[in-house]
C-alpha cells in the first residue's frame, strides 16, 4: 500500500481494515506481516474464470475503499525505492512472534508475492505434485518477474524478492520425499529438533498445505495486473493436470543438485535463463522450455476451459513483454521511480479498470 503524495509505502493496512465495509463474497482481506501491505485471497474456485472473477470484485473493493483513504494500491514483488527499517509489524500474535525470532529479516520481509494452490485428491499426490512442481519453479520465477528495483537501484535482477525469502531458514527446495509417509516422518523429525512449529514454517519454494487439501507454489512476484496473476493460476491448473495425468519421472535425488541454480538463473535473467538439465547434463534456454510446455499442456488447458488465459503468456514469452522490463522502460522514460510507482499503481487499480463483478 502506498501513499498517493510520493508513492512511498504506507502504514495504513490496519486503519483500512478496520474500516472495511466487505462482506466475503469473493474472498478474503486481511493483515500481513507489516502495516504497509495486505494479504488477498480468492474463494477456493473450480474454474479459473472463477479465480479471475474473485480478483475483480477483490480489485473493486480495494479500489472504493482506498479511494477513501487515500491510499494506492501497487503490485510488484518489491517496492523500488522504501526503506525497511521504517516499517512497522502488523498488530498479532503470530506477527510478534515472527519478528521475535527473526529480527529484522521479519521487516525485511516486506516484498509482494502471489501463492497459487492446487486441490489435490488425496495425501501422496500432494507429495508427489510437490516434487513434480519443483522442477518448473524457473518457469514461475521469470513469468512473474516484477522486482528488478531495490533500495531505489537497479538489482539487474529480474525477481530481486526472492533474495529476502532466501534469508530464512528453510526456504528453498521440499527434499526428495516418497509419500505422506514420509513427510510426516521428516515433518516429525523437524518439530523433535525444535526447527518447524507448523506448516507455516516451511518456507518451501513449493510446499503441501494438509489444512486445504493443496500444493502452494509460493514463488511467483505479485503481477503488476490481475489479468497476469489469473494466467499464472491457469498455467498451475494445467500444468498439474498434466503432471499428474502423465507421471513422468522425477529423478528428485539428481533435480536437488540443480535446483538453487537454475532458481538463481530465473531471477537473476528471467526469461533469458539457462536451465541445466541434470538427466542430460546439458543447458536448456529457458524461454525453449516454456514454449514446449506450454504445447504440452494444451490439451489439458483446453480440457480445463482456460486456453485464452495461457495465451498471454504466450506473448510475454515471445516478446520478453513481462513486468520486470516494463517497470525498467517506466524508470527510463520518468528519471525517477515515485512516478514508476504511480503508473503501477494506476495499472492495478486505475480508475477505469474492468469490473468483473457481474462476470
Amino acid at each position: 500500500m502506498v501513499s498517493k503524495r510520493d508513492f512511498d509505502l504506507t502504514r495504513g493496512a490496519t486503519d483500512l481494515l478496520g474500516s472495511l465495509d466487505y462482506d466475503g463474497r469473493f474472498g478474503e482481506i486481511k493483515l500481513e506481516i507489516t502495516e504497509s501491505m495486505i494479504e488477498v485471497s480468492t474463494l477456493a474456485r473450480a474454474t479459473v474464470d472463477g479465480i479471475a472473477a474473485d480478483l475483480g470484485g477483490l480489485r473493486d473493493t480495494l479500489r472504493r475503499h482506498c479511494e477513501r483513504n487515500n491510499i494506492g494500491v501497487c503490485g510488484g514483488g518489491t517496492h523500488p525505492f522504501h526503506h525497511w527499517p521504517e516499517r512497522r509489524i502488523c498488530p498479532g500474535d503470530r506477527f510478534n512472534d515472527l519478528y521475535q525470532r527473526y529480527g529484522y529479516l521479519a521487516k525485511q520481509f516486506t516484498v509482494f508475492g502471489q501463492h497459487i494452490h492446487v486441490g489435490c485428491t488425496s495425501a501422496d499426490d500432494a507429495i508427489w505434485l510437490t516434487q513434480a512442481l519443483g522442477v518448473y519453479v524457473p518457469a514461475f520465477i521469470a513469468l512473474s518477474a516484477s522486482s528488478p528495483f531495490v533500495d531505489g537501484v537497479d538489482s539487474f535482477y529480474q525477481s530481486a524478492r526472492l533474495n529476502a525469502v532466501s534469508a530464512f531458514p528453510l526456504s528453498g527446495q521440499c527434499p526428495p520425499l516418497t509419500g505422506w509417509q514420509d513427510f510426516t516422518e521428516h515433518f516429525g523429525f523437524l518439530q523433535a529438533c525444535g526447527i518447524a512449529q507448523g506448516i507455516k514454517d516451511l518456507y518451501w519454494d513449493v510446499r503441501p498445505k494438509p489444512e486445504f487439501g493443496t500444493v502452494e507454489i509460493r514463488v511467483c512476484d505479485t503481477p503488476l495486473g490481475i489479468e497476469q496473476a489469473t494466467s499464472l493460476a491457469a498455467l498451475a491448473q494445467s500444468l498439474s493436470r498434466w503432471l499428474l495425468r502423465t507421471r513422468p519421472p522425477l529423478h528428485t535425488g539428481k533435480q536437488v543438485h540443480v535446483a538453487r541454480y537454475n532458481k538463481f538463473q530465473a531471477c537473476r535473467y528471467g526469461l533469458e535463463a539457462m536451465i541445466s538439465d541434470p538427466v542430460g547434463q546439458n543447458q536448456i534456454p529457458l524461454r525453449q522450455i516454456l514454449m514446449e510446455l506450454l504445447d504440452a499442456i494444451s490439451g489439458d488447458a483446453h480440457e480445463l476451459n482456460c486456453t485464452h488465459w495461457l495465451n498471454p503468456l504466450k506473448q510475454v514469452i515471445e516478446g520478453n513483454a513481462g513486468d520486470a522490463a516494463w517497470l525498467r522502460a517506466r524508470e527510463k522514460q520518468h528519471g525517477n521511480l515515485n512516478d514508476v510507482v504511480r503508473e503501477a499503481s494506476e495499472r492495478l487499480m486505475g480508475k477505469n479498470a474492468h469490473s468483473w463483478e457481474n462476470k
